[in-house]
């Protein structure tokens, strides 16, 4: 899933890591970590199933070999892996990301008339197209057929860009599922930035709810303001993804709501199991699998978790924004290779 992540743009507001940071492993004990007896193994391992098979190392291969006979999965993760824990110089920090989801129409009507557009032919050529502005106000788009959908809110949409994935609920009950297409080329500005830059906000206020609820507040100001961001982003079709369940990660495959997360691949394998102890308004002690990445998550303790679909998962991804740690299970051998000379 290739999509800016508006939760880890925010925590951009309030914090910065070093350009390179020296990187740290520590081998633990599984009885070392809280909470770990008493989450449910085998829902984990059920995810962990679902990419173990794209892992293209020998030693993640035997063990996904191994993982599809077990029936008793606490001891698998016991027998065959070692926790890991991971760390450079920057803070751990855990964000939340959702898929949306929309309302909309295959065709327009006086409801549903903001178009969800495919990618025109011409701006793959082109390292930078036409700018947000000018593809909504321009009749560049115009007549071509390169309409997926109409949607009856505009503000969404530009969050739906956002996260560069959801589905549209169709007024029959069927769904629309829609992935990143490509864009125009332009870089992403931060309408929360610009908010917090423009004095109407300081940086610990903004969310998503509170941008969206801005935007509807002051419709012409707020139509502005959405065009402050001149980065567009088109979509495409992936229905043969069942809508029930979640959208394509990074390896492809369909995520998990609150067994996915998304990592910093330069220090998390992508399929790797990862357990995460996660404090704040929603404390968190599960073992999860790196199965995403993301442009805004950087870093050896950084992990952006898969909340959900719709409205109520975006609210709670929306406020996620707490510390913790995250702790690595790496097949025995990989883990212990990963220490430094003589450290046992």
């Amino acid at each position: 899933m290739i999509r800016t992540v508006l939760a880890a743009a925010i925590a951009v507001l309030t914090m910065t890591g070093p350009a390179e940071a020296e990187t740290h492993y520590k081998i633990l004990e599984f009885d070392g970590l809280d909470g770990w007896a008493e989450d449910d193994h085998g829902a984990a391992l059920n995810v962990f199933r679902e990419t173990c098979g794209d892992m293209k190392d020998p030693d993640w291969q035997a063990l996904c070999a191994l993982a599809g006979d077990q029936t008793d999965a606490k001891s698998f993760f016991e027998l065959f892996f070692r926790p890991v824990m991971i760390e450079d110089d920057s803070p751990p920090l855990f964000t939340g990301y959702f898929e949306p989801e929309l309302r909309g129409s295959t065709s327009p009507t006086p409801r549903f008339r903001h178009p969800v557009y495919r990618m025109p032919p011409e701006a793959r050529n082109e390292r930078q197209w036409l700018s947000r502005r000018d593809i909504e106000t321009g009749d560049a788009m115009k007549d071509r057929g390169l309409e997926i959908a109409w949607v009856d809110d505009p503000v969404e949409l530009f969050f739906l860009q956002i996260q560069g994935s959801g589905r549209i609920r169709l007024p029959n009950g069927q769904f629309i599922r829609v992935g990143y297409g490509g864009s125009n080329g332009h870089d992403y500005r931060s309408i929360g930035v610009e908010l917090v830059r423009r004095g109407i906000y300081k940086a610990h206020q903004v969310s998503a709810e509170v941008i969206k609820n801005w935007v509807r507040r002051n419709p012409a100001e707020g139509e502005e303001l959405l065009r402050h961001n001149p980065s567009y982003v088109f979509f495409r079709t992936v229905n043969h993804v069942p809508a029930e369940q979640g959208p394509l990660g990074a390896m492809n495959r369909s995520i998990t709501e609150m067994r996915s997360i998304a990592v910093d691949p330069a220090h998390v394998p992508l399929g790797a199991p990862v357990w995460i102890e996660k404090d704040g308004e929603e404390p968190l002690r599960r073992l999860m699998v790196a199965q995403d990445t993301g442009s805004a998550i950087k870093g050896a303790q950084r992990a952006d978790i898969f909340i959900g679909t719709g409205r109520a998962a975006g609210i709670r991804a929306g406020k996620l924004k707490d510390p913790g740690r995250m702790v690595v299970l790496l097949p025995i051998q990989r883990a212990y290779a990963m220490l430094p000379e003589g450290v046992e």
